[in-house]
């Protein structure tokens, strides 16, 4: 089939490209002319395992292309999906602005009969709105159905979750919607749920809340550990054996960060609100999730008399391995803490370094200052406290003899519980861990 694909983020892009590796003839639109231009020579705007692999062979094959000429792409499509940004709203709720904009240009361009099928994160009713937004709007005498068809891609892993999916999921309102979604699937032979367009939207949002508040739940349950003294770790080796709560999302830490979790919880909750209902196991992951982030840095304070002048080794800046997305990083929430105590941070991190440097030049920045590093040992060096804010392999391998040799004070707070607590007594380190 021809497929427009609106959006070159992780869910449009991947998407994609993922559809012209079934066969599909595949065109992606953005808005951005420096980003075509570099997805055109096969470089990806995000970092995503094995991506650019697949934009270079299905570009070179002549099934995916990329474009900023939203009319050509459109047009003549059998299908566009729409994988545009959904970011949250002050008040929680998701900014459609962009979904928006995407449908009128759909409605005043399609010159035969299309499916529409959103991709993006929208809350429920939300594709109800697109099919009449788009409906009056529309120029030509044409057949327009919408489809939902979330994603459930985790960053890092995003190709392999497409190409192996555990099931995929479409909503739609019609046979003929359904037929067409459903042959447009059918090269990945893998389940798929088909339902309405209102259940589908729900299954995203109670996916992602549902492990959000697993996330939320084991750090609760780590901090009350602490408190009567028991170890996390070995609490959710026991619970994994349960087939009823498996062994995922188990791993108690600094919370849950990225572009999905945080945001999906506030708009459901936000959602409910708006039908007169208070979703208050949502609402309480989310409590949990902003206590939890600065959990560490809460700690290092009742030990330290001040961090004004310390040098501190901050590990990790991405809000979890394999991606250079920083949105909603626990980094995010430290650092700005200790830059206003008059910290002097050492910064490393495998790929998240040039996104942060955006936010955070190298340099001072009010009471304290920012330096990046290409090493995590380098950070080490001369350090009196770090912080392990994302579990990378790179950081992993650092071992505890390091922090005792390389350190100023073998003081470490750990985010992520890499080490175990007796090897980093053992190596005469100063430990602080969650839930240990």
């Amino acid at each position: 089939m021809r497929i427009a694909v609106a959006g070159t983020g992780y869910v449009g892009l991947v998407t994609g490209v993922c559809l012209a590796e079934k066969g599909h003839q595949v065109i992606c639109v953005d808005v951005d002319e420096h980003k075509i231009n570099l997805m055109k020579q096969g470089i990806s705007p995000i970092y995503e395992q094995g991506l650019e692999e697949l934009m270079r062979k299905n570009y070179v094959a002549g099934r995916v292309d990329y474009t900023t000429d939203y009319k050509v792409a459109y047009k003549d499509a059998d299908a566009i999906f729409i994988g545009v940004g959904t970011p949250e709203l002050p008040d929680g709720s998701a900014d459609l602005t962009c979904i928006a904009t995407v449908a009128r240009q759909i409605a005043e361009t399609i010159e035969k009969d299309c499916l529409v099928v959103v991709k993006s994160t929208v809350p429920i009713g939300t594709n109800d709105k697109v099919e009449q937004y788009i409906k009056d709007f529309l120029v030509n005498d044409v057949r327009i159905e919408v489809a939902s068809n979330p994603e459930f891609l985790a960053q890092g892993t995003a190709v392999r979750d497409t190409m192996e999916a555990a099931r995929i999921v479409i909503g739609t309102e019609s046979k003929w919607a359904e037929e067409r979604l459903m042959e447009i699937y059918k090269p990945f032979n893998l389940p798929i749920v088909s339902v309405s367009r209102r259940t589908a939207e729900m299954i995203k949002y109670a996916s992602n809340d549902f492990l959000a508040l697993k996330i939320s739940y084991m750090n609760d349950i780590a901090n009350l550990c602490e408190l009567v003294g028991a170890d996390i770790q070995d609490v959710a080796l026991g619970m994994s054996y349960d087939e009823r709560i498996g062994d995922k999302f188990l791993n108690a830490g600094v919370g849950f960060g990225g572009s999905c979790f945080p945001k999906d919880t506030k708009a459901l909750v936000h959602l409910a609100e708006q039908y007169g209902y208070d979703l208050k196991t949502v609402r309480a992951a989310i409590d949990v999730n902003t206590r939890q982030k600065t959990i560490l840095f809460k700690k290092a304070s009742s030990r330290l008399l001040t961090f004004d002048g310390l040098k501190v080794a901050v590990l990790g800046l991405t809000f979890k391995p394999g991606t250079d997305d920083l949105r909603e990083a626990p980094s995010l929430d430290n650092i700005p803490l200790l830059l206003e105590e008059g910290a002097e941070i050492y910064a490393y991190d495998p790929v998240g370094t040039d996104n942060f440097k955006r936010k955070y030049p190298a340099g001072q920045h009010g009471a304290g200052s920012i330096n990046y590093v290409e090493k995590a040992e380098d950070a080490l060096v001369g350090a009196s406290v770090c912080f392990i804010f994302t579990e990378w392999p790179e950081i992993q391998a650092v071992q505890p003899q390091a922090y005792k040799k390389l350190m100023r004070t073998p003081l470490v707070y750990d985010g992520r519980n890499i080490y175990k607590v007796d090897e980093m007594k053992k190596a005469g380190v100063e430990y602080y861990s969650i839930g240990r």
